[in-house]
């Protein structure tokens, strides 16, 4: 089972294929970056020479049909994986990854999940219970602390995997479809937290998702890749004011036009 919970390394240990001596200026960015699974006849191309900035503090939004590469790509960022060609950069140090399962260990408290996170980012042991209470707070879960794993809600247990995220300390944050398990009304709910904490934590969001609307609700910026190999198709700039609703109509209408454009994408990937 994989936790997201990852030890620190030094921001240069996450500059993956750049040239000596060379400094990203955003806080991720992917010059090149291809990958490749598989040797010989059986290698598939599943990247296909990415170039991306995410500027520091800006919400970027990764959309495309499955087997596009957009979870790759997101492991690539995260260092759990190397790019076959190009660089990977993460100038601030290993990011913090949170999944679609929340991975919690069950036979810990909500608390316990959170200080394991806060021990591993070398925070003391006497600081570790009040930090955890800050970071339950934070995710509007005051309280919650003792609370074993089974006792959460659905919902619940993804504020706690977000705020053992951000016990990591790391200024950016990537998101695997964190939300598709959940239904629509906690959906709504925690999208409304996620952009709360993203502004009060100024973080960098890389958010991977299949759901177009949630896109253009939490994004400053909707990036799609092609179908496989993946490749940036098109991105858009989300010009519409924060709090967003999923029901607005500036939603709704990029939303609208994004989707026109993913069908076209899934069609041209079925006639090659």
């Amino acid at each position: 089972m994989s936790t997201g919970l990852v030890a620190p390394t030094t921001a240069s240990s996450t500059a993956q294929g750049a040239a000596p001596g060379t400094e990203p200026s955003g806080a991720v960015r992917l010059n090149g970056v291809s990958k490749v699974f598989g040797t010989g006849e059986r290698a598939q191309l599943v990247l296909d020479s990415i170039d991306m900035d995410v500027a520091p503090g800006e919400f970027v939004c990764l959309l495309g049909a499955s087997g596009c590469g957009k979870s790759t790509l997101l492991n690539l960022v995260a260092g759990l994986d190397r790019p076959t060609a190009g660089a990977v950069a993460v100038p601030s140090g290993r990011p913090a990854l949170m999944f679609q399962d929340h991975a919690l260990f069950p036979w810990l408290s909500a608390g316990r999940n959170i200080e394991l996170a806060l021990r591993l980012a070398g925070v003391p042991r006497e600081e570790r219970r009040d930090r955890a209470e800050e970071l339950l707070e934070l995710v509007r879960l005051p309280g919650a602390h003792r609370k074993r794993v089974h006792q959460l809600s659905g919902g619940m247990r993804q504020r706690v995997a977000l705020a053992r995220s951000l016990a990591q300390g790391s200024e950016v944050l990537l998101m695997d479809e964190p939300f598709a398990a959940l239904d629509a009304i906690t959906r709504d709910l925690l999208h409304e937290e996620l952009s709360r904490v993203w502004r009060e934590r100024r973080l960098t969001v890389l958010f991977v998702t299949h759901n177009v609307r949630e896109a253009v609700r939490l994004g400053q910026r909707v990036v799609l890749l092609s179908s496989r190999p993946g490749r940036i198709a098109r991105e858009w700039d989300v010009n519409l004011p924060f709090p967003r609703r999923i029901e607005d109509t500036g939603v709704s209408t990029l939303a609208t036009e994004i989707t026109g454009h993913l069908h076209e994408e899934i069609v041209r990937h079925a006639r090659t």
